[in-house]
């Protein structure tokens, strides 16, 4: 791989904007504030505590990751400081935003209808200002590929910007094998990824509830799974809804790179 810069400039926000809800496993309420930066900040967190004090300070960096089992964690030497980060991490790398702290007052970003697209809502009430700084890149040189378990993520050349193509394979009549590829830009990812939500089979909810995770999942966050369909009262957003948020979440997992992607990112079965 290497680095190098876009033509145009930077991004951040125009003005602060805050957004409220639940974490999806602690299920306690947090809010997250995003706030406008300097070029070359990137994607910074802030872990704030009582009187919304900064506690920790985290760049949304791969360096940074402390866990993956069920959503991806943020942390440093103390330990894990924030959870779900990859939604919102979603919205902002696919609108093209270089530049923002996230503020979250709890220890996760708050699940909203777990989608991306409150936090797309969110960046369009603080509208977006370009910066007097060229836009960085890495250009993906050749191809890189991880593989566990029959699972891989890899990582190829490309002519353009950005290609998420994601396949997952469940062993369940509602979902199967599915497909799903795209060119990532601002217009296509509000269009065809950011209302994807998160999904979960009901077989699985004692079990997690039992180790502490899902304790704020809901039909309102979540696309519940039934043995023979969705029980969801409006169904799904997309037919094939359910590889379309793995590929939401690919996207928040590759905005900790650094810098935004220049290549095509296929992951098959892949988690976070």
């Amino acid at each position: 791989m290497t680095r190098g810069t876009h033509a145009g400039g930077q991004t951040t926000l125009r003005k602060r904007v805050s957004i409220t809800g639940i974490g999806v496993h602690s299920g306690s309420p947090v809010t997250v504030t995003l706030h406008p930066t300097d070029a070359d900040t990137g994607i910074v967190f802030w872990r704030c505590g009582v009187d919304a004090r900064k506690d920790r300070e985290l760049l949304a960096s791969f360096r940074s990751v402390t866990a993956t089992e069920f959503a991806t964690v943020l942390g440093d030497e103390n330990g894990p400081a924030i959870s779900t980060t990859e939604h919102v991490l979603a919205a902002l790398s696919g609108l093209a935003i270089d530049n923002v702290i996230v503020e979250v007052d709890g220890p996760e970003v708050p699940i909203m209808d777990g989608s991306a697209a409150p936090f797309v809502h969110a960046i369009d009430r603080a509208g977006v200002t370009t910066l007097p700084a060229p836009r960085r890149f890495i250009k993906v040189l050749k191809p890189v590929r991880v593989e566990a378990d029959g699972c891989y993520g890899e990582l190829r050349p490309s002519v353009g910007g950005l290609r998420i193509e994601t396949e997952i394979e469940f062993a369940h009549a509602m979902i199967g094998r599915q497909k799903f590829a795209l060119d990532i830009d601002a217009r296509v990812f509000r269009r065809e990824m950011a209302r994807a939500r998160t999904f979960g089979f009901m077989r699985d909810v004692t079990r997690l509830w039992s180790a502490g995770y899902a304790l704020g999942a809901s039909f309102e966050n979540t696309v519940v799974v039934a043995e023979d369909r969705v029980l969801n009262s409006e169904g799904l957003r997309y037919p094939d809804e359910f590889v379309r948020h793995k590929a939401v979440d690919a996207l928040g997992d590759l905005a900790r790179t650094g810098a935004p992607l220049s290549g095509v990112y296929r992951s098959v079965r892949g988690g976070h």
